[in-house]
């Protein structure tokens, strides 16, 4: 049951400022902080098309669905139950996201109401909390609407890489690595690494990482390209400014939702002795594995498991999402040559640069977006600059 717009609110109030009078319930409130005049509208019995949401239609299949797994025998082969548990979870999103706004717009509605007959601070920051609620929601709904491709709901392969600059360079792709493990923490996504190689002195050479989560591969496909860090070296004695340099791939992690017909013949695997820290058992066999994919000449490898088959089930499984990026990326490649500008501007593969001295800011070259809390986007909040991202790219600019 809703509260009453004179119930307290378990939300933070934040009060406008400045603190005016309301006009009546019809009129714009001009007195709020990003308030749109218009109506708000949500559809419940409206008929699909587009990307209007059918509640109706997405109960009825949740019922069905949830009618088959109650069915005997369903879950007598799990892998084959696999994408209908993968729909299911997409319509339990979709509903609860769905009566969350409308739960936000309403509470909004009382608020509203209830401001036009009585004009006091309280009603008001009542109401810039509502507003500031349904916002927030708002912003997070346009963001799912966004990831409309079908590989977007896919798990995301995170590779970083360090570059030239030794321990320096090392040291920065460790804290890629920890902003995108933060990232991953705020949204509730799980993260496995998969390879990981210890940097000489500090940081790491190189790691692999599966981040699984609603929406993960689609949130995070644009962070692929060569990120930069200016800074004062902690590791120079002089204190000098120094430019560090690592490079982000993201990948789609297929599993076993995508067949990719892999020829045994087409691969040279190769064993070998794990490298860096790691205990005993896996520095003293070679449970290391290397997948060398013949006709694409892509390479994967795989230390971080103490067993070899683990190893190299983890390499088969990062070289299915390469190859399938790989096609991916022909097929994007294909469409982006009949539709892009040849003027275009080439931003090259420097996308984002995180300046920590002389002053601080975060700017993606791509969309021009500055954050000048850099440390809390090292800390993983990106949200604002994946965001800019996903509208860039589906206002159909080339990233």
């Amino acid at each position: 049951m809703r509260p009453s717009p004179s119930a307290a609110v378990p939300v933070q109030a934040r009060r406008a400022k400045p603190l005016l009078t309301l006009n009546h319930p019809g009129a714009p409130c001009t007195n709020l902080p990003n308030c749109d005049p218009q109506p708000l509208l949500f559809s419940r019995n409206s008929p699909p098309s587009g990307g209007v949401f059918d509640l109706d239609r997405s109960r009825r299949r949740l019922e069905e669905i949830e009618r088959q797994l109650a069915a005997p025998n369903a879950w007598d082969d799990p892998e084959e139950l696999t994408p209908i548990l993968q729909e299911k979870s997409r319509l339990e999103n979709d509903l609860d996201r769905f009566l969350r706004l409308d739960r936000a717009r309403q509470d909004l509605e009382d608020w509203l109401n209830l401001s036009g007959e009585e004009e006091s601070e309280e009603v008001l920051e009542h109401l810039a909390a509502a507003l500031e609620a349904l916002r927030s929601l708002l912003e997070r709904a346009e963001l799912e609407i966004l990831l409309a491709d079908k590989e977007d709901r896919l798990p995301a392969l995170v590779d970083i890489h360090s570059g030239a600059g030794g321990t320096e360079a090392q040291d920065w792709a460790a804290m890629l690595l920890r902003m995108y493990q933060r990232w991953a923490d705020r949204h509730g996504f799980t993260t496995e690494f998969l390879d990981f190689l210890d940097g000489d002195e500090a940081g790491i050479k190189s790691v692999t990482l599966r981040i699984s989560g609603a929406n993960a591969y689609g949130l995070l496909r644009e962070e692929k390209g060569i990120h930069r860090l200016i800074r004062l070296s902690p590791f120079d004695s002089s204190g000098r400014r120094h430019t560090s340099f690592a490079s982000v791939d993201v990948l789609p992690d297929a599993g076993k939702e995508i067949t990719i017909n892999i020829n045994e013949e087409d691969l040279r695997i190769d064993v070998f002795r794990a490298g860096g820290s790691g205990g005993q058992h896996v520095n003293r066999t070679n449970s290391a594995v290397r997948i060398t994919h013949l006709p694409t000449g892509l390479v994967v490898q795989c230390q971080n498991e103490k067993s070899q088959h683990s190893n190299k089930e983890s390499a088969m499984q990062v070289l299915r999402a390469r190859l399938y990026n790989r096609e991916l990326r022909k097929a994007a490649d294909e469409k982006k040559a009949q539709y892009q500008d040849k003027d275009a501007i080439n931003f090259g593969s420097q996308i984002r640069t995180y300046t920590l001295q002389p002053y601080r800011l975060v700017k993606d070259h791509r969309t021009n977006t500055e954050e000048t809390d850099v440390d809390a986007v090292l800390d993983g909040a990106i949200d604002n600059i994946i965001r800019s991202l996903l509208l860039y790219r589906h206002a159909g600019k080339s990233l």
